[in-house]
């Protein structure tokens, strides 16, 4: 059967050798372009099935680039606080719990909860790392699996309760953004990620509780 890979990395594109390959310099996450944008979408599709007729392997590239310049930063509303007797982290949380749900139900669980813990799980894992953040050594805090995982299973709920509440598509990196920077819970990842990384907990364990660029030397 005749295939064409799709990659945003062209070394490893051509470091893993397929059979034929279109580079396409675009964001991760991102591999036929722009959401929502049909016309772009069926131009990355239509190069690569024109690439079907080589008989020789080998990479080309999608000429056309998307950039995430690394500024965007998506404009979503946050719950008001419900509880006060719990932290904002979990009330935060919890008050997103409507939004996602209607987004599964739009969407399908894309980049949700699931991998390592349920939506259902969301609220006690943030208690997880709010322990770590006030100083609860990581292996005593309870966390419930890998923390890297547990870490982007709590990101993924909250860019999916996003997808239900703005109105527009945002660059590749904003919910990111959004969720490292302005969300209750990002920053107290980011709390128990230095406070992990301040106890010389091995530097795996801590370095994917975000992405890298979020790691403060």
């Amino acid at each position: 059967m005749a295939t064409v890979a799709f990659g945003s990395i062209r070394q490893q594109m051509i470091g893993t050798a397929p059979p034929r390959g279109l580079a396409c310099d675009f964001p991760l996450g991102r591999p036929i372009g722009k959401p929502n944008d049909s016309e772009f979408q069926h131009k990355v599709l239509a190069h690569a099935l024109s690439m079907l007729k080589r008989t020789e392997p080998g990479v080309e590239d999608f000429l056309e680039s998307i950039r995430d310049e690394g500024t965007e930063m998506l404009v979503c509303p946050l719950p008001i606080r419900h509880d006060p007797d719990v932290h904002p982290a979990v009330d935060e949380a919890r008050g997103l719990r409507a939004a996602y749900d209607r987004a599964i139900e739009k969407y399908g669980n894309r980049v949700g909860a699931g991998r390592a813990i349920s939506a259902d799980d969301v609220p006690s894992a943030i208690e997880s790392f709010i322990r770590i953040s006030e100083g609860t050594p990581w292996k005593e805090a309870r966390i419930p699996g890998i923390p890297a995982r547990v870490s982007q299973d709590i990101r993924g709920y909250y860019e999916t309760a996003a997808l239900a509440i703005v109105d527009y598509t945002p660059a590749a990196w904003a919910g990111l953004r959004w969720f490292r920077d302005v969300t209750h819970t990002g920053k107290v990842i980011r709390a128990a990620q230095q406070a992990m990384k301040a106890a010389d907990v091995r530097r795996d364990l801590w370095l994917f509780l975000l992405p890298m660029d979020s790691v403060k030397d």
